[in-house]
């Protein structure tokens, strides 16, 4: 077993150091904030959702191994599920209660690992950030574990939805926020925990873009309903 960990180590690093060098050669990657990320402890990484890049980016930029959730529609084929699973990526059915799934977060979150999660639940249509699903506070709750708010920008105009290869030469910033204590969610329940996260990575979203010289989105009360509306098509 020793051995098996090892060697799925081994995978992932090397993984990492081929996409740090892959987008070091074909993009221009700004990082911010990485001083609010714990080099160890639980922590839940929430993130943005513009690109396949997304969680990508998160994980060769946080500087510490990461565990992801993605949609169990991608792990279909005998390949995909092998190489989803070698690289730490958890799968979870969408629109309904996965509690087996819930229960393999909690436990990585527990045992003091970090987990990336896109509350939006899909890619971005306009690059926008869509209103966040709640729920993701309960694995906090029973984990102990903080939440880092994670903006990645720039990601969209390299790799929208509607196309099928990406484009390179483009800026992407990836931005993490300060941490929200296991504390400060008591405070809230998961709806209020959700809109918060929602408006602190617009705010985030918004520096990045202003950094990058780039002009930033703007958000309506009327993005509430729209969001709602796309995924009810979606």
């Amino acid at each position: 077993m020793k051995f098996k960990k090892r060697i799925k180590k081994i995978w992932y690093d090397s993984g990492v150091l081929f996409f740090r060098l892959f987008f070091k050669l074909f993009y221009k990657v700004c990082i911010y904030g990485k001083e609010n990320v714990p080099g160890q402890g639980p922590v839940l990484f929430v993130c943005n959702h513009q690109s396949y890049f997304d969680p990508i980016l998160c994980g060769i930029t946080v500087g510490r191994e990461l565990h992801y959730l993605a949609r169990n529609t991608l792990f279909n084929n005998r390949i995909m599920d092998w190489l989803l699973h070698s690289v730490n990526v958890i799968p979870i059915r969408r629109g309904e209660a996965n509690l087996s799934a819930m229960k393999k977060v909690i436990g990585k979150l527990k045992s003091g690992c970090g987990v990336c999660l896109f509350p939006e639940a899909t890619r971005s249509r306009d690059g926008k950030i869509s209103v966040f699903k709640p729920g993701f506070g309960l694995l906090c709750r029973r984990s102990g574990a903080c939440i880092i708010p994670v903006v990645i920008d720039g990601a969209f105009e390299s790799w929208p939805r509607d196309r099928k290869l990406f484009s390179v030469w483009k800026k992407i910033s990836v931005c993490y926020g300060e941490s929200i204590t296991v504390e400060q969610m008591g405070e809230m329940d998961n709806g209020e925990l959700a809109d918060r996260l929602t408006q602190t990575l617009r705010q985030i979203q918004k520096e990045c873009r202003l950094k990058a010289g780039k002009e930033p989105y703007t958000y309506s009360f009327c993005q509430r309903i729209d969001s709602a509306l796309e995924d009810e098509q979606d």
